[in-house]
Order: structure tokens, then sequence, then C-alpha cells
């Protein structure tokens, strides 16, 4: 199936999840089954039947409730920047959605996204800390603790619903969809029922989120005043407008990033959506022409092997000092 084409069905799905219409009731019973298989998972861990394994150092999982990505990757590096500005020493694990390989690695800032996965590349680069990928992220967590002893809190990025690893704090994070249509897959977005227990919450400004066992805090996503090239050289994204340009992108919902670039002013002669986690071997025809090629910074990896004159935009999450507040609070009982 060529990506543009599975990048549609995808945002077809994620648009029918808003609502209860007629593909949402048609899949409903399938949710039902879902739901029972979730609850006797939960039921295995919670009697021991499966084991869940606890690391010597804290953990901090970042994750979401609802599939189709909803900010971890941000949220992730903005808790990784505050803990290190506290003075711990950070490491990151992950699965490493979409990569090619399965085994227990670490993430090096020249890996290969397809070997390391781009989300843990991005954090790599971005938060200037060891990671490591495994499908178990208990064994990624003993093997960045074993190579980099100094490390004393570890931040899981995408493992709520991993229960095979301890946690010392959980933080559910929501994005302008909230829950949806509040059913489970395929009827819905929900990997898991909301409202489930978590510490805390962290939501898209304006779309706030009830949680009767945590506190929950608004976010606002928004880009970089910059654009990055392949070298690392910035370019001012002021300097780009009225410049005819394409902007493409492999996330869970690119629409997102197209709006945001036309927020800023941004005339997009072209918009080409790809599935989430593309690995960018099939592109579709560029257009001739001195356009200039935007993406995201998570694409910014496989992109850069193809079309090294591509500028990658960050995206930015401004989280309320608040958070970091209840964050320390709830860290408070282990030493920095």
């Amino acid at each position: 199936m060529q990506p543009s084409v599975r990048a549609q069905i995808e945002q077809a799905l994620l648009r029918g999840w808003n609502r209860r219409g007629l593909l949402a009731c048609a899949l409903w019973p399938v949710s039902l089954l879902h739901g029972a298989l979730l609850a006797l998972r939960r039921t295995f861990y919670r009697t021991g039947l499966l084991k869940t394994e606890r690391l010597p150092v804290p953990v901090v999982v970042v994750g979401n409730v609802i599939a189709g990505g909803a900010g971890k990757t941000p949220a992730t590096l903005a808790i990784a920047e505050h803990l290190r500005a506290r003075g711990w020493h950070v490491g990151i694990i992950s699965r490493g959605h979409g990569r090619r390989t399965d085994d227990c690695r670490e993430v090096h800032p020249d890996s290969s996204p397809l070997d390391s996965g781009d989300e843990p590349l991005l954090l790599r680069r971005r938060a200037q800390v060891p990671v490591f990928v495994a499908a178990r992220r208990a064994d990624a967590g003993k093997a960045l603790l074993a190579a980099y002893p100094a490390v004393n809190i570890l931040i899981c990025d995408d493992g709520l619903q991993h229960l095979a690893l301890a946690r010392d704090v959980e933080v559910c994070v929501f994005d302008a969809r909230g829950i949806g249509n509040g059913w489970l897959l395929p009827a819905g977005p929900l990997r898991e029922a909301w409202p489930r227990t978590v510490d805390l919450v962290l939501h898209a400004e304006g779309t706030p989120i009830s949680s009767p066992s945590a506190p929950a805090f608004g976010t606002r996503r928004t880009l970089a005043p910059h654009a990055v090239r392949a070298d690392g050289t910035r370019v001012p994204l002021a300097s780009l407008r009225g410049q005819p340009l394409v902007a493409l992108a492999g996330i869970a919902q690119p629409g997102a990033f197209f709006e945001m670039l036309r927020a800023e002013g941004m005339t997009l002669a072209r918009t080409v959506p790809l599935p989430d986690h593309d690995d960018f071997e099939h592109l579709p025809p560029m257009p001739d022409g001195p356009a200039t090629l935007l993406c995201t910074e998570k694409d910014a990896a496989k992109l850069w092997r193809h079309r090294r004159d591509a500028l990658a935009v960050p995206l930015m999450l401004q989280v309320p000092r608040t958070f970091f507040d209840a964050l320390d609070a709830r860290l408070s009982s282990h030493s920095v």
C-alpha cells in the first residue's frame, strides 16, 4: 500500500473516532472484547501471574491512553530538561516503535532512525542524555544503568500500558482530541478506559481532562521560532514567510503540523501527509521548482537521507511551573 493511501486511511480513522457514528457503532462489540482482555491482563499483573520488574532508580512513565500520538515526546523532553536542572542524572528508555530491529541497544546521535526508532533518536539528540530502546523496557533500563551508573532516574517514553515495568510516577498526556468519542479501540481511540489511576495529567490548553485521581495541567504546543538544516544551522521561521513551501509530515496528526505552519504565516503550496513512523523509503514525487521542503523534527533524520535541503521545524511544549512542582513533590522521597 502506498504511504499516501495508508496516511489517508489513518486520518479517516482518526476523524471517525471523534464521534459515535456508524463505523464506531459497528466496531463497538469488538471494543468490548478489547476491554475484557485489558481487564484480564491487569488482573494477571495485580495477582502476580505476570511479573512486574522494579529497577533500582525511580521511574517516571510518560504515556497516553489515546491512540495516534498525543505529545508524549515533547512532554518527555520537557520533563528531562526540568529534572536535569534539578540535579538529577537522567536516562530515557523506550520501545522504539517503528524500528526494524527488536534488540536492546543504545541510541547514539548518529544512529539510524530505522534501527533506533525516530522518537528515541530525537530524544537522544535534543535531551542530551543516555537513551536505550528494547521491547521490554526493563531490559532497556538495566542496560542503560549498567552503561551509565551515574544515572539516578529514568523516564520511560510511551510506557503507560507496559505493566511489566514498575513505575514511581505516571504522567498521562492528552492532545486537543481529549478522549475522542470515549470508546475503546477499535470503536474509539482509547487504548484503555478513561478515567484510570495516574499521578499527573497533561492536556491541551482549552481541552480540559477530568481525572478523579490526579491533578491536571494545561499545556500549549507551539513551533520553535526557527527551522534547522541538516548541518545543524538555524533558519529563522519568519524568513520563510512569503516563500513557496512544501510541508511533509509522517506523524500521527500531520494536519496539526500543517495548520501550525499556516498559523505562523507560512504559505504552503502543497502538504504531504504520510503514515506515523513512515520509513520515508517511498516518498511521493515532490513538485518541481524552488519550493522549500519543511518537515517535523521527528521526521528529519529519515528525510535528510533523501533530501539534505529539507528544513526541520521543532515542536515545543509549554508546561506550567505548577506541573513540575507536583512532579517534584512525588519524587521527594527519592534522593537526587
